[in-house]
């Protein structure tokens, strides 16, 4: 069994360094999937504009079919009819797949406290990053896009 300098037996030197390249590759090429159903959508393409350009992140290009995407932006308020189709959604993604829950609906279901909207959507499908805000600020969508990176890059990749 061969150790690698991080101490990680499993893998040797060449899968080691060879994962955190794929992971740093990953990490600049996302395909995101807006999935945009109330008024945070408009801070949502506010990032998406000139002015803070998301394309230095690797994330400028939305996809619109679930299938070429690898991140499900989730944005807005999420009620129980359109729940089964968040779902839909998500399984139609390939792996490797994250989720991002943007706003504080999407998050933990906002001011809407009925039996109609879902209490956040990882209630549903599993949530990878929260970006809280009523809406949020593009500033805090781009911390949010950075932290995804980070955990994008630092993820096992199957070899």
């Amino acid at each position: 069994m061969e150790v690698d300098f991080k101490g990680t037996p499993e893998l040797g030197f060449f899968a080691s360094r060879l994962d955190d390249v794929v992971g740093w590759a990953r990490q600049y090429s996302i395909f995101q999937y807006p999935f945009v159903t109330a008024c945070c959508g408009m801070e949502y393409m506010a990032t998406a504009c000139a002015h803070y350009d998301v394309d230095r992140f690797g994330a400028g290009l939305p996809r619109f079919s679930p299938r070429q995407a690898d991140v499900l932006f989730v944005v807005g308020t999420i009620s129980q009819k359109i729940a089964p189709v968040l779902v839909n959604v998500y399984q139609q993604m390939c792996a490797p797949k994250w989720v991002v829950a943007f706003g504080v609906c999407t998050c933990t279901g906002g001011f809407y406290d009925n039996y109609a909207t879902v209490r956040g959507i990882d209630h549903v499908i599993p949530v990878d990053v929260y970006i809280p805000g009523c809406p949020p600020r593009p500033e805090t969508v781009l911390q949010g896009l950075m932290m995804l990176q980070e955990k994008i890059r630092k993820e096992k990749q199957e070899l």
